[in-house]
């Protein structure tokens, strides 16, 4: 009986190359391929890649002592709470931060530009209506009892006398229409030269009327001569106190002192620092919504641009004219007769319009709350969309 005989059996029995027989790998018959080449090894780290391996290896690391306490330190000045965590939405918080910055520098601006405007033309006005006309009153009356005086010696009485008489007594009349004219003591003194100057003109027209070359008519000429002229309690001496106190007056109203410069140059800081913000917030507001311009923050620059350099430019109007009337006015001696009208249309030309010049005060803080209005309307909207309450 035969064993072998089928083809089936022959085929159990041989097994080609690459086939795999029973219990055969997959693949073992096969010829061994090429060797994979070696992976090159890996290139020596630059500085610059260490660098930024270590940099990004410290990102995670908690802030240092102090840069925590300063970060810590902003958030509370800023009052829009805590950071959000890493890879969270800083919209909501960004918006707060510019919302109370914008605001803050509104409020500082306003104040700043306020006291700094006040400190010039606080002066303006009291200096046009009262200070300036009470000293030139003052130079009226010296330059009218010199005169008066020089008349005083006539042999006979004369109406010129009389005539210069009346015009210093209506000077000093017009210089205690400022209140503020050396104060109680001023206002004492002024009530004093006046009646010596009643007196004054009585004993001159005794004298006048004596005989002359008589010694009553010397007598009477010499008491009046002593009451006008003598040192420390005459007429002249009383006025002259009286002067030198205005004028140190127009000289404190027309000068601008190291404040005044200080809080200009702090107001025109401010300005710029606000106007710095509102084109920051312009440009945040750009690139995270798309939003080619916020109309609202616009209008709140140009404001602060133009209602700072109007302010500036009536300031430079006002101290240039109170310059002009101090190097007219506040001179050591009293101005000759025939300059003292003179000197009055100059000084009321170059103080003119520091009237309503000064009430502008007024609108710079209706600004103020337009220009707090606007900044606080351009972010409001988009502070809603986020339904961020500041605290």
């Amino acid at each position: 009986m035969s064993t072998g005989g089928g083809p089936d059996a022959g085929r159990g029995r041989t097994s080609g190359p690459g086939t795999g027989g029973p219990g055969t790998a997959p693949g073992a018959g096969l010829p061994a391929g090429p060797p994979s080449p070696a992976s090159p090894p890996a290139p020596f780290p630059s500085y610059a890649q260490a660098r930024r391996t270590r940099r990004r290896a410290s990102d995670g690391r908690p802030p240092g002592r102090w840069p925590g306490a300063a970060a810590r330190l902003l958030d509370r000045l800023s009052g829009a709470g805590p950071r959000p965590p890493q890879g969270a939405s800083t919209t909501a918080r960004d918006l707060a931060v510019r919302h109370r910055l914008l605001l803050a520098l509104s409020v500082l601006l306003t104040l700043s530009l306020f006291l700094s405007y006040e400190g010039v033309h606080g002066d303006a006005n009291p200096l046009r209506t009262s200070s300036a006309p009470a000293l030139l009153s003052l130079d009226t009356a010296l330059y009218a009892l010199a005169e008066a005086e020089q008349d005083a010696a006539a042999p006979v009485p004369t109406s010129d006398f009389q005539k210069q008489i009346s015009v210093a007594a209506q000077s000093l009349a017009a210089a205690a229409a400022d209140d503020d004219l050396g104060g109680p003591a001023g206002r004492q003194a002024l009530q004093t030269v006046t009646g010596l100057i009643t007196v004054y003109a009585v004993k001159v027209q005794q004298s006048q009327l004596q005989p002359k070359g008589s010694v009553l008519r010397e007598a009477y000429r010499s008491y009046a001569t002593a009451i006008l002229t003598e040192k420390g309690f005459g007429i002249q001496a009383r006025l002259d106190d009286l002067r030198q106190r205005q004028r140190d007056t127009v000289r404190r109203q027309t000068s601008s002192g190291p404040l005044v410069w200080l809080a200009w140059s702090v107001t025109l800081l401010l300005a710029l620092a606000l106007v710095a913000a509102l084109l920051e917030t312009q440009l945040f507001l750009r690139h995270r919504f798309r939003r080619r311009y916020n109309r609202r923050l616009v209008a709140a620059a140009l404001l602060v641009l133009a209602g700072t350099a109007t302010v500036v430019l009536f300031t430079v109007w006002t101290q240039r004219g109170m310059t002009d009337t101090r190097t007219l006015l506040a001179r050591p001696a009293p101005l000759p007769g025939p300059l003292i009208p003179d000197a009055g249309r100059r000084t009321a030309s170059y103080l003119a319009g520091t009237g309503y010049r000064a009430a502008a005060a007024g609108w710079i803080l209706i600004g103020g709350v337009l220009l707090m209005a606007l900044a606080d309307t351009g972010l409001r909207r988009h502070i809603n969309d986020y339904r961020f309450t500041p605290r």
